[in-house]
């Protein structure tokens, strides 16, 4: 109770303000003053009365009240027309002789006494306002058949604003459809108009409902014609007339008259208030509108459709309610749509009501809390008294925090009354709470010897309001104050009520509250009375009766004798027809001289003070006696049921069975129903079979029976029966013991043992309990019991590690215990590893897998179940230094008891470390020492790069990146390529070794314009690894220069990094045979020597002599004048200049391949590019030949050309694609065949060629009849310049045609 945490005031709060809730302090305890009654936030008046202001509040003492006007004190003194009721802070203004102008404004009523001040909300006077229609002319409207119109009300502002409504001379009503209606705005749309539509009392009323006045605006007369019509009248109306439309009306598909802002618009609406959304749509014929929520689903409880759909409303507008809405309007010519975006904000509102009032004991600790939301989020501000309580006096036990004030260690005398005002933009909510410290001994606040009556199995609520300071504790008794009413039976509420979830007839009698504090106890009385339920026994029937009969329906019910029932009859849910033909009795409904009308449903209700029952039948009404057809219904239910031959596990039920309705019984389905366990569940007991009417039920104990029996035939099940009498079964020991023991632990030293517990109908008497019983096995000889109840686990603490014990689990109630259980067996808690494993051995497989070998930990010191043995292993390095250092550790896990397993997955040339755990469901226990192993080389990774640089006419330079993980040392690496040909296809393979230590090549007498592809790959002692590829073109040569193929190789690149060893050494010797002959590469790390290369034939006969070439300190070399088809041992030797022995390299086979004949580009040969210019130079000269033979026909002087262009409308020819102005066509952009012309499709002017324009007359080109073209190609160009050899009035010349061929072309 002192806590003084945050933490503890907020879970406080919750418990407090509970409790609070119902809270009445007496009036006759000193108390702040709380505000009972005040006028709304918003008060608006009638001119004609008095105003009233209300403000009452109560308090002890009674506080005074004064007021305030506008933020100023309003001295009610000095106001003879204000008067302030006695006792009361109500104000009564008589505003007769004055003008309720005067007293517009803000209140704010104060109601204060010693012990704190409380203030209402502003209150703000505003009178109603019913302004008169300004006086206007409404000329007579003429509008077009078909079309849409508005007819304008504008009414005066008033307030609160006016109802608007349409009705015509006669005060009636103007029909509206979904083709005119009215809008939100008061508005009357037309979506078209009719010949009917014409009249001239339109009128728009104005309700204003505060003064209950109505203003009405001047008629407006509306004349709807067709057209022709509309042309005879409109000289005459022109003048003092409206025209409407011009246009035909033809049909046309919807478009919107509101809103008018496109296709979407915007609505803001606050929280809990009406949200209308209004579309109207004009269009021929009448568009329907419909509505949907873009977003979700509408709220269909909150939903309506006003004005024929054209107005959507939801009330009690919520968050989930923002987002799209979208209207459409169809007709069958059309759709049209509109969105609507509703944004929803909020006004503050409380979470879970206003602050309560706080009673507090002196020393006690509470919480005042003001919780609130909105949109946007609300302020929180407290004031004390009506004092900002940052001004109020300070006050050591109070503490504020935000939207909670905390009170700690309260002291006598820091009564006050706090105002919390939650506000944002959209309003404010103000809140008084009183805090109260006062000492009282506790008193209850119901009613002495109060008798509650409630009916059977139905819950009962005793009440036993209290109050205290500190907060009395209430307990309840029943009759002889034995024991308190508590358990699954009884609910006691925080405010005192105990509620008895069933009520039983052996729960009525008396009953005693009592409330305690620390200063001293109240005792309060009250009874209980249980009634039996009123039910109908005999339902009435459905009746077929001719016209002029008499009927009777039953209605026979069984009620508590102490309460009286009262009979209705309905017809149709509907009262009785007022007619003497209806007699009512007290357990009947008769109607005499029956006719048509009396059809229907009748139900007979009765009704108590505590309950009722209905049951309802059907009466139809026929001519004559009708040929009665067999009917097939469902079976009445049995009756009478009755139970004999009683046992203590049986009973014998027998029942009478209802009418069969001529389709026979097949069997009945006897249930029951456990008052005592499961009371108002029905469990389907057995079955019997339709010709039996009586059944021998096996029963539990403990049980309280209710029967009842179902009859079912073809058609279908009957009615339940009534139930029989409750038959109580005598308890008995249990019958069988819990299922699913288990035994587990949940720490080292404990053992949980658990059971699925019995169901009370397992139970078979009162007193449940559980006779839990372990002992370890093959250690203890006796069992150690406990007796549990009402729980389903039992922890044994100070068990040893993971030791296994036999456990079982006996259930007994006060009546016995049920037979021997079984045993089961279960182990006490795992705790860590203790043992590591020993005798680690590692064996590398291949170079990326091994083989780990260890053997098992002795059993018991796993210490818990075996899960199995997990591995670390990491890289500690690579065994070359080129490998980068690894650290990060990996895990494998072998589930089970395993000796050995395999590591995946490793780096070639790598030195790793490993260690063995055992682990359990616990954990993991220590390590083993750890363990180095070696992996094998292994092939290398991919190049890391390889680039293409330096192209030449025969020549390519390789650059490459070694690979990122070398797996062990690099022997050299592998070059081979091919020729890529235009058909994709690749020519044969080309391959050369090159050395380790180098990083770049060049391939030199490569073919010119040629595309290769390349693949280059790494090598160690265990092969190639995966290759690289790369394409790349060699530069074009213009002089047409035949590559060949011998391979010169860059200058090569000596490691700096090894160390020579002390003997001569060569190594990774290889070879490469190209055009050029054999390249030879090695490696050597011997002292300075002589260094050759030797040669000879194999297989050569005789003994031939080596061939040596000197190569110095080379380390790769071309034998050169090896002859194509033989094969050469190939070997190096070193020699020092003292040292007579010869150094030699292993012997190495180079075979040297008969070349096939070079293949020949035709397409690059001299003798074909010099035919193909003659063949273009023949037709060349034939197109000129026919171009002169077309235009043999006349020559036209310049000048006379030139007066003859006047056209205005004369185009020259475009420069940009040399086409003849508008009788170009998309073929005059097409280059003829053979002719060349720029990428860009167009020929430039000041290129070598010649445009026709050049030669024409401003490029007025024309073709005569038979295609041939008119014109002088002779004069100035069309940009003015003269070019030279144009001036010639006479034939064209071959070098003029021949240009203006070409640009023509």
């Amino acid at each position: 109770m002192m806590e003084r945490g945050r933490t503890g005031a907020v879970l406080l709060v919750l418990f407090l303000g509970h409790l609070t809730n119902a809270l009445e302090v007496p009036l006759d305890l000193p108390q702040p003053p709380t505000i009972t009654q005040q006028s709304p936030k918003d008060y608006i008046i009638d001119p004609r009365e008095s105003i009233l202001i209300h403000c009452e509040a109560k308090g002890k003492p009674h506080p005074s009240f004064s007021w305030t006007r506008n933020g100023t004190h309003f001295d009610i003194d000095q106001e003879p027309k204000v008067t302030m009721r006695h006792h009361s802070g109500t104000l009564v203004v008589d505003i007769s002789g004055e003008k309720a102008e005067h007293y517009e404004g803000v209140y704010q009523c104060t109601a204060r006494n010693e012990h704190g001040t409380a203030v209402s909300n502003n209150i703000v006077i505003r009178q109603s306002r019913s302004p008169l229609w300004s006086k206007e002319r409404n000329e007579p409207i003429i509008v077009q058949e078909g079309v849409a119109m508005v007819l304008q009300c504008r009414p005066p502002a008033g307030l609160p604003p006016p109802i608007i409504f349409w009705m015509d001379n006669n005060f009636q009503k103007l029909p509206q459809s979904s083709r005119v209606s009215q809008a939100l705005n008061g508005d009357l749309y037309f979506s078209n108009v009719l010949k009917e539509d014409s009249r001239n009392d339109y009128i728009c009323y104005a309700r204003f409902p505060h003064t209950q006045t109505i203003q009405q605006k001047q008629p407006i007369t509306v004349r709807v014609l067709n057209l022709d019509a509309i042309n005879e009248t409109m000289a005459a109306f022109y003048n003092d007339t409206d025209l409407y439309s011009e246009a035909l009306a033809d049909e046309r598909k919807p478009s919107f008259l509101i809103p008018s802002s496109g296709h979407s618009s915007s609505k803001m609406v606050l929280k809990g208030q009406v949200l209308d959304m209004e579309c109207i749509a004009e269009g021929l014929p009448t568009p329907e509108v419909s509505w949907a929520k873009v977003s979700g689903d509408l709220p269909t409880r909150r939903t309506s459709y006003l004005h024929y759909q054209k107005t959507l409303r939801i009330v009690n507008v919520s968050a989930s309610d923002a987002g799209d809405y979208r209207c459409t309007a169809r007709n069958r010519l059309g759709v049209v749509h509109h969105t609507i975006r509703v944004t929803v904000k909020a006004a503050p509102y409380w979470l879970s009501g206003p602050p309560r009032n706080l009673v507090l004991a002196p020393r006690e600790t509470g919480v005042l809390t003001c919780r609130a939301s909105g949109s946007p989020k609300p302020t929180v501000t407290w004031a004390m008294n009506g004092v900002p309580i940052e001004n109020s006096p300070v006050d050591l036990s109070r503490k504020v925090e935000d939207d909670t004030i905390i009170y700690t260690d309260v002291q006598t005398g820091s009564s006050a009354v706090y105002q919390c005002n939650v506000s944002n933009e959209y309003g404010y909510l103000l809140a008084n709470a009183f805090v109260n410290v006062l000492s009282e001994a506790p008193r209850v606040l119901t009613h002495a010897n109060k008798v509650y009556q409630v009916i059977r199995n139905h819950r009962a609520l005793l009440d036993c309001s209290s109050f205290g300071s500190p907060i009395p504790k209430i307990t309840w008794f029943k009759d002889s104050r034995s024991s308190t009413l508590d358990g699954d039976a009884y609910i006691l509420h925080d405010n005192g009520t105990l509620e008895i979830h069933v009520a039983q007839a052996h729960n009525s009698g008396k009953y005693t509250c009592v409330a305690s504090n620390s200063l001293g106890i109240y005792e309060n009385h009250v009874s209980l009375e249980v009634k039996e339920p009123t039910r109908i026994l005999k339902q009435p029937e459905y009746k077929l009766v001719q016209r002029g009969r008499s009927v009777v329906f039953e209605c026979k019910v069984k009620h508590d004798p102490s309460l009286i029932p009262t009979v209705t009859w309905l017809k149709d849910n509907g009262e009785l027809p007022d007619d003497e033909r209806f007699i009512v009795d007290s357990d009947s409904l008769t109607i005499t001289d029956v006719i048509e009308n009396d059809e229907g449903v009748y139900t007979c209700i009765m009704n108590t003070t505590l309950d009722h029952d209905s049951a309802s039948a059907e009466l139809t009404v026929v001519e004559a006696t009708p040929t009665p057809a067999t009917v097939y219904e469902r079976p009445d239910p049995p009756t009478d049921l009755e139970l004999t031959d009683q046992k203590e596990r049986s009973v014998q039920l027998t029942w009478t069975p209802g009418d069969e309705h001529n389709s026979p019984i097949q069997k009945f389905l006897i249930q029951y129903e456990d008052s005592l366990h499961h009371r108002g569940h029905w469990h389907n007991l057995t079955e019997v079979p339709g010709t039996k009417t009586t059944a021998r039920l096996r029963l539990s104990p403990y049980v309280h029976y209710t029967f009842r029996v179902v009859a079912l035939n073809a058609v279908g099940l009957s009615l339940p029966s009534f139930p029989s009498k409750t038959y109580k079964t005598k308890p008995a020991a249990p019958d069988e013991n819990p299922t699913g023991v288990q035994g587990y632990g949940t720490e080292h030293d404990n053992l949980v043992i658990s059971w699925k517990p019995l169901s009370g109908l397992q139970a078979n008497g009162p007193g449940l309990q559980y006779k839990v019983m372990w002992r370890q096995k093959e250690v203890d000889k006796e069992w150690t019991s406990v007796p549990v109840a009402n729980v389903s686990k039992f922890v044994v603490s100070g068990t040893p590690t993971f030791v296994p014990y036999e456990l079982k689990v006996q259930a007994l109630n006060e009546y016995g215990a049920a037979p021997e259980p079984a045993v089961v067996h279960g182990y006490s808690g795992e705790d860590l590893p203790v043992a590591v494993p020993d005798n680690v051995r590692v064996s590398a497989l291949n170079s990326t897998l091994a083989e780990v070998q260890w053997n098992p930990v002795p059993p018991k010191t796993v210490r818990g179940h075996l899960k199995g043995y997990k591995i670390y292993y990491w890289r500690e390095r690579g065994l070359h230094k080129h490998n980068p250092h690894h650290a990060e550790k990996q895990i494998l896990t072998f589930s089970g008891n395993h000796s050995h397993g395999v590591l995946p997955g490793l780096h070639p040339a790598s030195l790793y470390s490993l260690n063995i755990r055992v682990y359990n469901s616990k954990g993991e226990g220590p390590p083993s020492a750890s363990q180095r192993f070696e992996t094998a080389e292994g092939v290398p990774s991919t190049p890391s790069s390889l680039r293409i640089t330096d192209p030449n006419l025969d020549s390519l330079t390789l650059e490459w990146g070694p690979p990122h993980d070398h797996n062990g040392r690099l022997t050299g690496y592998t070059l081979r390529y091919q020729t890529v040909y235009n058909s994709n296809e690749l020519g044969p393979v080309e391959e050369l070794a090159l050395p380790a230590n180098e990083t770049s090549f060049t391939l030199r007498n490569l073919k010119y314009s040629t595309r290769y592809k390349f693949y280059l790959n790494a090598n160690t002692v265990k092969g190639a690894g995966p290759a690289v590829s790369q394409e790349a073109v060699t530069i074009m040569d213009e002089g047409n220069t035949q590559p060949s193929h011998p391979i010169a190789r860059s200058p090569p690149h000596h490691p700096h990094h090894k160390v020579p060893p002390a003997t001569p050494a060569f190594g990774n010797v290889s070879s490469s045979v190209g055009e050029d002959g054999a390249l030879i590469s090695w490696e050597y790390w011997g002292p300075e020597k002589k260094v050759y290369v030797e040669y000879t034939v194999e297989n050569s006969e005789g003994e031939e002599e080596w061939q040596r070439e000197y190569v110095n300190g080379s380390q790769n070399y071309v034998l050169k004048g090896l002859k194509e088809g033989l094969s050469y041992r190939v070997r190096l030797v070193a020699q020092g200049p003292s040292d007579p022995v010869l150094h030699h390299s292993e012997e190495l086979l180079v075979t040297v391949p008969a070349m096939a004949s070079r293949q020949v580009d035709i397409a690059t040969q001299g003798w074909f590019i010099g035919l193909m210019c003659a063949i273009a130079l023949l037709i060349l000269i034939l197109l000129i030949i026919c171009f002169i033979q077309r235009n043999k026909g006349g020559k036209y002087p310049v000048k006379e050309k030139e007066d003859a262009h006047t056209d205005p409308e004369f185009q020259p020819m475009k420069d940009e694609d040399c086409t003849f102005g508008e009788y170009s066509d998309n073929e005059d952009h097409k280059p003829l065949k053979g002719s060349s012309t720029p990428s860009n499709g167009t020929v430039k002017r000041d290129d070598s060629d010649d445009s026709l324009v050049d030669y024409g007359e401003g490029g007025d080109g024309q073709f005569n009849e038979d295609g041939s073209f008119i014109g002088q190609y002779s004069g100035k160009s069309a940009g003015g310049d003269t070019a030279e050899g144009h001036e010639s009035s006479g034939g064209p010349s071959p070098i003029t045609l021949i240009n203006s061929l070409n640009s023509f072309v």
